[in-house]
């Protein structure tokens, strides 16, 4: 492992079934020129630490997957591994969205009984934005528990409708109704960056983070921003396995970010949401 330290703000375990259960990726993951050979056999806990090793990535926030009358990878799956690997595995829990009651039980059980840091809903998935009041009963328990909220920003890669992506006015009017909550948005925002750099400059609570975008490619508002008066704000990310952490590791050094601005990217930001372990 390099000397350097990182935390993987939004990742999934490679599993086989993937693919399968969630079809809408498939054009993403071609898009993206991601190998599926690791998603197709499937990755063990130990295969997934020698990758991260070799790229010099500390831990994962790894996050189930549900969806209406789905459970890609559940809660159990991802305690699995961090009881395993508590050292390189956070656990963020997936809910059913539509189920609000029975979603905050099993939101309080990940987090009270396993371990686990953060909740991740993925708007496109259930066709409704953040602001739907389904969303509501977990905002508050969210709060209640002390976790960020993790959820999708920005046009949806997978071929779905991207509207429930847009920062504003949905997430907007989710931070102002409930400002003591930690919201992490993830993908950049993209083709809305500008809308959620807006939304982190306006919100106490409000971050994102840079999975699903190569460090190559990312916006040059976003690079301003995380260079300056935006450096507490941004978060890493990968969207693994649709890319991979030494090809964004090594495009994270050609940024040439200070070392005080990379290490804030890397992971001291993800760390003060209390997702670092131990906090």
């Amino acid at each position: 492992m390099t000397a350097r330290k990182a935390i993987d703000a939004w990742c999934q375990m490679a599993v086989p079934n993937f693919i399968r259960q969630v079809p809408e990726v498939k054009r993403l993951l071609i898009q993206s020129k991601t190998p599926t050979g690791a998603m197709e056999k499937g990755l063990t806990a130990e295969q997934t630490i020698h990758l991260m090793d070799k790229a010099g990535v500390d831990k994962l926030c790894l996050s189930a997957w549900y969806r209406p009358g789905q459970t890609v990878i559940s809660n159990e799956m991802i305690y699995e591994w961090t009881k395993l690997y508590p050292e390189r595995f956070i656990g963020i829990g997936g809910v059913d969205l539509l189920q609000p009651r029975s979603a905050c039980l099993e939101l309080e059980k990940a987090v009270k009984d396993y371990g686990f840091k953060g909740l991740r809903v993925i708007p496109w998935l259930w066709k409704l934005p953040p602001n739907d009041k389904h969303y509501y009963p977990l905002f508050v328990k969210c709060i209640e528990l002390d976790i960020p909220f993790f959820t999708q920003v920005g046009h949806t890669g997978p071929l779905m409708p991207s509207e429930t992506g847009r920062p504003i006015p949905y997430l907007d009017e989710v931070a102002l109704t409930f400002p003591e909550l930690k919201i992490v948005g993830g993908h950049i925002g993209y083709p809305w960056t500008n809308e959620m750099i807006g939304m982190c400059w306006k919100h106490e609570n409000v971050y994102l983070d840079t999975s699903a975008y190569l460090p190559a490619y990312y916006p040059p508002e976003l690079l301003h921003y995380m260079k300056t008066y935006g450096q507490d704000k941004v978060c890493y990310g990968t969207n693994f396995p649709q890319l991979q952490w030494k090809q964004t590791m090594e495009q994270v050094s050609e940024l040439k970010l200070s070392p005080d601005v990379e290490e804030k990217f890397l992971f001291k930001n993800i760390s003060k949401l209390h997702i670092e372990i131990g906090k």
